[in-house]
C-alpha cells in the first residue's frame, strides 16, 4: 500500500478506533507526511537525525546542503572532506556514516518489492544504519504503512504523553499499540510525532 494514497482511509480509521489519537488528527486537519523518492536523501536525513531533536537536525540538515551547493548526492557529498562535514555540525562518526551509505550501491536494490523485514536486514548492513534508520526509510522512502519505530524516544515519549499521563509505560505495554494502530502504525506515528514537534518530521 501507498501510504499518501491510503491516508484518508487512516485517518478515518484511526480516528474511529481510538479517540486520543482523533482528537490529534483533528488538531492538524490539513497536513500529511511528506515523502521522498530518494534512497540516498532518506538515508543520509536519517542519519544526520540520529538521537538529536528534529530542531538540531533540520539545521545541520540546512548547513549540509549549502556545503554540497544546494544539491545533496553522491557526487556532492563524496566532493566534501570529514573537516567539511564537521563543519555542519555532524560528528565524526555520522560523517563517516553517511559516506558508507554513499559507498553501498544502494539504489541498485528493487526497494519495493522487498518485504520490510528484507529491507531492515539490507540496509541493517550498513555500518551506521540500525533498525531505527530502516523503519524511517520504511516510512518514509517506501511508504510502508505499518511500521511503529519503538527505538524513536519521541513516539515513546507521545505515547506516554498522551496513553499514561507521562508516565513511562513498558516495553510490552508499547508493544500493544502494534495492534490498536495495525494497519497504520506509519500514519499513527507520524501523528504521535506532530503532536510533540513545532514542524512535521520529515526524512
Amino acid at each position: 500500500m501507498n501510504m499518501l494514497i491510503e491516508w484518508d482511509k487512516a485517518i478515518s480509521e484511526l480516528s474511529e478506533s481510538d479517540d486520543i489519537i482523533a482528537k490529534i488528527i483533528a488538531d492538524y486537519p490539513k497536513e500529511k507526511m511528506e515523502m521522498k523518492n530518494d534512497t540516498l536523501h532518506t538515508l543520509v536525513r536519517s542519519v544526520v537525525g540520529q538521537q538529536i531533536s528534529v530542531t538540531a537536525a533540520d539545521a545541520i540538515w540546512n548547513r549540509l546542503n549549502d556545503a554540497c551547493g544546494n544539491s545533496i548526492n553522491e557526487d556532492s557529498l563524496l566532493r566534501l572532506s570529514i573537516k567539511d562535514m564537521r563543519k555542519t555540525g555532524l560528528s565524526n562518526t555520522k560523517s563517516n556514516y553517511i559516506l558508507n551509505i554513499v559507498n553501498a550501491n544502494l539504489s541498485e536494490l528493487d526497494w519495493e518489492n522487498m518485504s520490510d523485514h528484507e529491507v531492515s536486514d539490507e540496509l541493517c548492513k550498513i555500518k551506521g544504519i540500525g533498525p531505527w534508520t530502516a523503519d524511517m526509510f520504511l516510512i518514509f522512502r517506501l511508504g510502508r504503512t505499518n511500521v511503529l519505530p519503538l527505538g524513536d524516544i519521541g513516539l515513546v515519549n507521545a505515547i506516554n504523553l498522551h496513553y499514561n499521563n507521562r508516565e513511562k509505560l513498558s516495553k510490552e505495554e508499547l508493544i500493544k499499540f502494534k495492534d490498536k494502530w495495525s494497519p497504520w502504525c506509519s500514519i499513527a506515528t507520524w501523528y504521535m510525532w506532530r503532536s510533540l514537534d513545532p514542524v512535521p518530521v520529515e526524512y
